[in-house]
């Protein structure tokens, strides 16, 4: 049977490298996700459209910039090497980067917009005690925001688990280092192999809907949002 002689390290390590960028990226998004929801600052509309980027950019066009960033023949990543012996393309840390840039925007977008729904006096209320940003964010404005908090990592996952482009241009196909489920997907079709091709597909297929449908009942259940007063 193919569940018995099919090679699970692509779906492990996919997994692993969806749970890390989540983590990074949660950890991430939330302070920028709070910035640029109350920040005024002039700057502020480049700073979204860095951010949202990922979105509209073909995957192929960024990994091919962060493969020249990284790569140990630029400026960067010569430093990298020489200074602290670290080489970033085709490694799973440079899987890590790229896909941390690439699904920058599934974190932060859905928490942005759950805190500019919230009402703005629970901010300047918050202040007002004399609390902290951090203490803000944290105590008061995040127990309000648990859906789009559940959304952005939901979303965040569910995204790289699916990265093809930006995951071969920067870690190439390298077996239980680089290889993830989607590369190995192609491997399996290009050697004509669609029963292996058919199971990874069919479980990235069953964890993307299990993720979505997740937000949708989440969002089913939750209260309606407050508007910003």
């Amino acid at each position: 049977m193919i569940f018995f002689n099919v090679d699970w390290a692509p779906l492990l390590l996919t997994f692993k490298l969806a749970a890390l960028t989540t983590l990074i990226l949660f950890l991430l998004g939330l302070p920028l996700a709070y910035w640029l929801a109350f920040s005024h600052n002039r700057f502020k509309p480049a700073f979204e459209a860095s951010v949202s980027m990922p979105l509209v950019l073909p995957p192929s066009v960024l990994g091919f910039y962060l493969l020249l960033a990284l790569s140990p023949q630029q400026a960067f990543g010569l430093w990298l090497a020489q200074t602290f012996d670290i080489r970033l393309v085709f490694s799973f840390t440079g899987l890590v980067i790229g896909s941390v840039i690439f699904s920058l925007p599934f974190m932060v977008h859905p928490i942005q917009s759950g805190l500019q729904n919230l009402p703005y006096s629970l901010v300047e209320a918050s202040r007002t005690l004399g609390k902290s940003d951090l203490h803000t964010l944290i105590r008061v404005l995040l127990p309000n925001i648990k859906s789009s908090l559940l959304a952005g990592i939901v979303m965040t996952f569910a995204h790289t688990i699916g990265e093809f482009g930006v995951v071969l241009m920067i870690g190439g196909n390298i077996p239980g280092v680089t290889k993830v489920a989607s590369i190995a997907i192609y491997d399996e079709v290009e050697s004509l192999n669609y029963a292996a091709a058919h199971f990874y597909a069919l479980i990235l297929s069953i964890v993307s809907f299990a993720v979505l449908l997740l937000v949708y009942m989440s969002k089913r259940r939750a209260p309606l949002a407050f508007t910003r007063q």
